[in-house]
């Protein structure tokens, strides 16, 4: 409850604080005094630790400025919310924060009123900056906005202290001083605008805005953590920049379509914010401000999720210049791309089109300035509509989960992978979703379900949320005129959580009285455990548990003996199918179950069961400089699962002695060209670099005949998406009369079927696996895989040392599962995954990432099963 405050006592609290503050403003030092150049110079940029102190430096001097850690990078690095506003509202943050709770998640204690809460708030509004790092231009420009708001003299200050709480969260800090020492490192020289190789992140690179359902990334659980379960914000902004060519600044409303389960009023809300801040950026002759421009706001990466929460959540892109240095536009480059403006000229979407010129970082530090106090500006004028606003949607949706369907999700005990069930309701809860569990058998609609089974209801202030993530996404398909073009989707389609996961949620969708009554909520983290210590001389991991994977892997990194099984079969009245794992339960076993979500089958005596000992496979993962998210996200994932691996570049294949130190090389989503010369190929003409010259190297023709011998000699190779190309058409290796030429028997028909209209923007799609393979051990016999139309595959009859098999197979129907798609159906029973021996060696060819953004887990054991294969 908001406690009380007498009146007196608040107003010396008040003098004092004022006092405080007129003699410490004076000592707030300037950013030019701090960093020894002022935000904005060319060329000129501070790395994320100098940003910090000058923030802590604010902090000491001004009472108007709070720091407060918001968690760590995946490097280690201390992430901060940044507060600014009145002495009065920094003394009162915590009651303030109680008031964004009670609002948002409309736990008002009774005694109090709303109109107390929306007379006593503040609107917060969060901000957060360069989570993609080579987008400097937001994070550079916070120290100006902030000495602003506590020592400038702009006429909105006033209000906007008065009413409003800025929050500023940098959200990338690893990749920013990656970006800034690269930058740094090449100034002055030919190379200063080069690209910085590899990913700004540890794992993800541009990627990190792609993980906001799954929250896979540390960085992205802090800035989720701080509006969904920590501070509230009723507003916050995501900070972009954008190509260099078109508009100087976009700011929302977005482009169609948009996401259909959010609350119209959070659409209304975003375009009173864009309209005033067009106004506002206009009148301070900021030209080149678009709205409805380029970017839509259906999937859910351009908010963080927020507006699925009841948050205002908006995004913002700013015109690009080379990192620092400063760009010249000449009139004729301006143009426009995909959706909003058909021309770059005068249009209600683009009102004051820039006219050319120089573009500089200190351009984009303004405009940044300019809206940020636009939008704290409108904050302010608007605080208790919204705030009101924020619980009106609270109520909303908790009524709304009441009258409309579905009413509940329930996850049933028996899944296909128990583990990854537990995982999703750890998830859910991160999101600020509340689970719970039947407390007896109960029946709806013929079907029953057993006490233990999770429910969750949908009368909750996030039930948009939960509704989106949990149901298959239909693409709301929106046409430019009527029967016209279709507005194509700006990214994915498609993030159903129990549907990329391979977990069964049963929607309620007719009302279920008395249901409440029988359910108890879940304790986090939610686990599975089996709390018996008889009967553990050995433990049983089943394969078609995910966690089994990482169970095996890290005992193996313990030093235990793990045992990996070639046939299925029963154990007191378990099936356990073939691939499963049988560890022996020792004093080092400790360390590995302290990871599970769910136990193992414990025994006293070890299964007659045919079974080989595990062996740590050595895996190569050949990863390009050219921003590999893909590869990057392979790498997450092998981390998590304790599965260890060797980076690669391409052009090292030339020296690497392959057969003596790998198993298996991985080659992930990136093109042929790449992996081949280091550049990029467009329609059959290669494109420079734009990496410094010892980053620009592909495997070329040397390489490439070593890893074919390290296939024919008994090696290999698992290739997915783009990086299949590397082993279509013919293959040549060696010279004269030691010439080998082949073509494996399987090849690429993804552009034919495109020429005839298939059209799959990243969408999951049904597949049939083939049974009783190793590849498939472990797995159903039908899943979805997240799929983006091209590569498929269609396999040819071999001849010399080769053969091959179809391991997956698009349906025969009902091939969409989530998402969108056209002419899928072109699809029916071609192939999705292969299986070729060449010689002595194999080679996976998959059409599909099968670790998709770290989101697909119901595909991961075909990698991990690939990374087994004898």
């Amino acid at each position: 409850m908001v406690k009380n405050m007498t009146r007196p006592k608040l107003l010396a609290i008040l003098l004092v604080f004022l006092f405080v503050s007129a003699h410490s403003t004076a000592q707030v030092p300037s950013p030019r005094e701090h960093f020894g150049f002022t935000p904005g110079d060319d060329r000129m940029m501070f790395l994320y630790e100098d940003l910090i102190s000058y923030m802590q430096k604010l902090a000491d001097t001004s009472p108007m400025v709070h720091m407060e850690e918001a968690g760590k990078t995946e490097l280690g690095q201390t992430m901060y919310n940044i507060f600014v506003s009145s002495a009065e509202n920094i003394a009162n943050l915590e009651n303030l924060r109680e008031i964004n709770r009670q609002l948002a998640m409309n736990d008002i204690p009774e005694g109090t009123s709303r109109d107390e809460l929306l007379q006593n708030g503040r609107v917060f509004f969060l901000s957060a900056l360069s989570m993609h790092a080579n987008e400097v231009g937001p994070v550079q420009a916070l120290p100006l906005i902030v000495h602003e708001l506590i020592a400038g003299n702009d006429p909105r200050r006033g209000k906007i202290l008065e009413n409003t709480v800025a929050m500023f969260l940098p959200h990338n800090p690893d990749g920013m001083n990656m970006i800034v020492e690269h930058y740094n490192k090449y100034k002055g020289t030919m190379l200063e605008t080069s690209n910085m190789p590899g990913v700004y992140h540890k794992y993800v690179g541009h990627n990190i805005n792609r993980d906001f359902v799954t929250l896979t990334q540390s960085e992205n659980q802090a800035v989720a953590e701080t509006y969904s379960t920590k501070w509230f914000p009723q507003a916050m902004v995501e900070r972009h920049q954008m190509g260099s060519y078109g508009p100087r600044f976009y700011i929302s409303p977005p482009h169609d379509p948009i996401a259909e389960n959010v609350d119209a009023g959070i659409w209304n809300w975003m375009r009173v914010y864009g309209s005033r801040t067009l106004t506002e950026m206009t009148d301070a002759e900021l030209h080149g401000v678009s709205v409805n421009y380029l970017f839509d706001d259906y999937w859910p990466g351009a908010t963080t999720t927020s507006i699925w929460k009841g948050v205002i959540g908006m995004l913002s892109e700013a015109a690009s210049v080379n990192i620092a240095t400063p760009i010249y536009v000449e009139p004729n480059e301006l143009r426009t791309i995909g959706k909003g403006l058909g021309e770059y000229a005068i249009s209600i979407n683009l009102p004051k089109p820039w006219e050319g010129g120089w573009w500089r970082l200190s351009d984009i530090l303004k405009y940044e300035f300019e809206n940020t106090l636009s939008y704290l500006h409108t904050s302010a004028i608007h605080k208790n509509e919204i705030l009101q606003f924020r619980n009106d949607v609270s109520r909303r949706e908790i009524q709304r989960g009441k009258e409309e369907a579905p009413f509940y999700y329930i996850l049933p005990q028996k899944q296909h992978d128990l583990s990854e069930m537990a995982g999703l309701v750890n998830l859910l809860d991160k999101h600020g979703v509340k689970s719970y569990r039947l407390t007896e058998n109960i029946e709806w609609n013929n079907r029953n379900f057993r006490a233990g089974d999770v429910v969750i209801p949908l009368a909750q202030p996030y039930r948009a949320f939960i509704k989106e993530v949990l149901e298959a996404q239909k693409f709301p398909a929106r046409h430019y005129t009527p029967n016209g073009e279709l507005i194509r989707p700006y990214d994915i389609t498609s993030w159903s959580l129990p549907l990329h996961r391979g977990v069964n949620a049963v929607d309620i969708n007719t009302p279920f009285a008395g249901l409440d009554e029988k359910l108890e909520q879940i304790n986090i983290p939610f686990m599975l455990k089996d709390p018996s210590t008889d009967d553990r001389n050995w433990a049983i991991f089943s394969s078609a548990h995910n966690e089994s994977y990482k169970a095996a892997f890290h005992a193996l990194k313990e030093g235990i003996n793990v045992e990996h099984t070639r046939e299925a079969f029963s154990l007191d009245g378990k099936e356990f199918p073939a691939g499963s794992f049988l560890i022996p339960v020792n004093r080092k076993y400790s360390r590995v179950e302290q990871e599970l979500l769910v136990s193992p089958k414990y025994t006293r005596e070890k299964p007659d069961v045919n079974a080989e000992r595990m062996k740590s496979p050595r895996v190569g993962l050949v990863e390009t400089w050219f921003h590999d998210m893909d590869g990057g996200w392979t790498r997450y994932i092998f981390d998590q699962y304790g599965i260890p691996y060797t980076v690669l570049r391409p052009d090292e294949l030339q020296t690497v002695n392959l057969q003596r130190n790998f198993d298996i090389l991985i080659f992930t989503d990136r093109p042929k060209s790449i992996y081949m010369t280091g550049k990029m190929e467009r329609a059959g003409q290669a494109f420079p670099s734009r990496y410094p010259p010892e980053y620009g190297k592909g495997m070329e023709k040397k390489g490439f005949e070593n890893l074919i011998q390290f296939i024919n000699n008994g090696g290999k190779a698992m290739a997915w998406g783009p990086a299949t190309e590397l082993f279509m058409g013919v293959i040549s290796i060696g010279e004269n009369d030691k010439k080998e030429e082949f073509i494996l028997p399987v090849n690429d028909i993804g552009n034919q079927l495109s020429s005839q209209g298939l059209y799959i923007p990243g969408s999951l799609l049904r597949i049939n696996l083939s049974q009783n393979h190793p590849l498939t051990w472990g797995m159903p016999a039908q899943i979805g895989v997240f799929h983006r139309g091209t590569p498929v595959f269609r396999t040819s009859i071999p001849y010399f040392d080769m053969d091959r098999r179809v391991i997956a197979t698009f349906a025969e129907d009902r091939i969409l599962m989530s998402g969108y798609a056209e002419k899928e159906n072109l699809l029916k029973k071609e192939a999705a995954l292969v299986w070729v021996q060449k010689g002595k060696g194999q080679i996976i060819l998959s059409s599909f990432n099968p670790q998709f953004r770290s989101s697909t887990a119901v595909t991961y054991k075909l990698l991990f099963n690939a990374l087994l294969l004898d």
